[in-house]
């Protein structure tokens, strides 16, 4: 995959509008008869002062205040066109409820454009939801899966073009990418796959917010050309958690979108949006556009030198190669490192739990079969020290392991939103084979439904959610008991 690296004007993007006039607010010393309640106020929430510090209360300010996100020109609306302008996209908007809101727009949005949609099978589980609210018809396209290791990663266009070919009603894609695991997919080519079947491409891109502010890191999905592009900031962009960015394309089709865009992300978004989850979109998108080509070489630094330390010691297997075998992906984001604990003979769950409770490492995901170590961009964590402690880990269990991947779904008999507001009921697991699941049930993380509403439950999916509920640091979100025994399920 050829890269795109785009200079910036930094001059133009060191500025924080949104951020100053916050702070111009809170220096005038306004007396505060508003929401939020505490009003800025220590003496009224003393608690909240010590833990957080007064500053924050000072900066929690109520929205609609002239000047800052209303009236002509306003400080909000100059930081969007600054973040537009720093992704390449025609139109930005910030979210406060994180990629999920960003999903859910986007469901909405598409249903404006009629027909039916196209999605990746491995989409995040807000994009469930989304259908369910919207009644959208969705056609679901299996990416590329590696068997060995358990994880998914994107499509090809040759995929999408048959997808797309089979279902010519279709006037939307959406694709997941990167993946969880930092692969990335061909999205120039699938904005050509989609464009020319006269569909929009949407773009689930919430691990790659930092992409394309680097000449070493892969380009951003609205510099590609996507129609419409979900962005979690929060990820690996450095704004705090439950914020993203939704970023409108270029093309006629994105133009298309935009007014479902703008009415739909009203029907989703707070009234009372956090003024501190906005200022930190503000000041991060500052940070990246305009010291991210210094800094975040030392990140790819970082990872570099990990991936070197495995390498050399050959205990443990960087699985990066293995990721580009696959046909879907294209590109790696250098800043995710996926290490397959099992060809150094520990479990990946064990070799988590074991990093976190014995040295105090933290890391993204685990596997049965390998864990994810994310390095936040213009972050430098000590990979050597990494490094010795990961290759100290004791051998728990046989290199030649049975992996356990996700399963292949079972049959749709129903659609989405026909399953999720159908008469249901909560049965035993062990009478819930066969049946037709009523929720959107994710191993988490990732968050990718291993069961969605409409699809009938299996034995082996239902098998791999009790094992992800009953691994360490496992969770099953959706799940009627956090154990699964208990499954709701269309009623007969």
């Amino acid at each position: 995959m050829t890269r795109h690296y785009t200079p910036l004007d930094r001059a133009r993007q060191d500025q924080s509008p949104y951020v100053d006039a916050l702070q111009a607010f809170v220096d005038a010393d306004h007396a505060r008869w508003t929401t939020p309640g505490h009003q800025g106020s220590a003496e009224a929430q003393e608690h909240l002062a010590r833990y957080f510090g007064e500053r924050t209360l000072e900066l929690d300010v109520q929205t609609m205040v002239e000047g800052i996100d209303i009236g002509p020109d306003n400080a909000k609306d100059r930081s969007l066109a600054l973040a537009a302008e720093a992704w390449g996209a025609s139109r930005t908007w910030f979210l406060t409820n994180g990629s999920s809101q960003g999903n859910l727009t986007a469901c909405m949005a598409m249903s404006g454009l009629g027909g039916s949609l196209v999605a990746q099978r491995s989409v995040h589980s807000s994009v469930i939801d989304g259908l369910a609210i919207s009644g959208m018809v969705a056609t679901f396209v299996t990416p590329d899966i590696d068997d060995e290791l358990g994880i998914t990663h994107s499509v090809t266009p040759e995929r999408l073009d048959a997808a797309l070919t089979a279902n010519p009603d279709a006037r939307t894609a959406l694709v997941v990418t990167p993946s969880y695991f930092g692969a990335c997919a061909d999205v120039a080519a699938l904005v050509e796959v989609a464009h020319r079947h006269d569909a929009a491409l949407v773009v689930d891109e919430a691990w790659g917010a930092h992409l394309g502010f680097h000449p070493d890191l892969p380009t951003n999905a609205a510099r590609l050309g996507a129609d419409l592009v979900i962005a979690s900031m929060h990820k690996l962009g450095g704004s705090l958690s439950q914020t993203a960015l939704l970023h409108l394309g270029h093309s006629e089709w994105a133009q298309r979108l935009e007014p479902y865009v703008v009415r739909s992300l009203r029907s989703v978004q707070s009234t009372s949006e956090s003024t501190l989850l906005l200022a930190s979109l503000d000041l991060a998108r500052r940070q990246i556009a305009v010291e991210g080509q210094d800094t975040i070489g030392r990140s790819i630094a970082s990872a570099t030198r990990l991936r070197e330390r495995l390498a050399s010691d050959g205990r443990f297997r960087d699985a990066t190669d293995r990721l580009r075998e696959f046909p879907s992906v294209v590109d790696i984001d250098p800043l995710r490192v996926v290490i397959d604990t099992g060809s150094g003979g520990i479990a990946g769950h064990d070799a988590r739990r074991r990093l976190f409770h014995d040295h105090g490492h933290h890391l993204e995901l685990s596997t049965d079969d390998v864990i994810v170590a994310i390095i936040g961009a213009g972050t430098a964590p000590d990979a050597d020290l990494f490094a010795d402690e990961l290759l100290e880990l004791p051998r728990t269990q046989d290199q030649h392991r049975t992996v356990t991947s996700p399963p292949v779904p079972g049959p749709r008999r129903m659609t989405v939103r026909e399953a999720y507001f159908a008469p249901s009921e909560v049965v035993p697991a062990s009478h819930a084979v066969g049946r037709v699941s009523a929720d959107s049930v994710a191993a988490y993380p990732p968050g990718i439904p291993n069961l969605m509403p409409g699809e009938e439950i299996t034995g082996d999916n239902l098998a791999f959610l009790q094992e992800t509920a009953a691994a360490p640091f496992g969770h099953v979100r959706g799940a009627h008991v956090a154990d699964m025994s208990l499954v709701r399920v269309v009623r007969d």
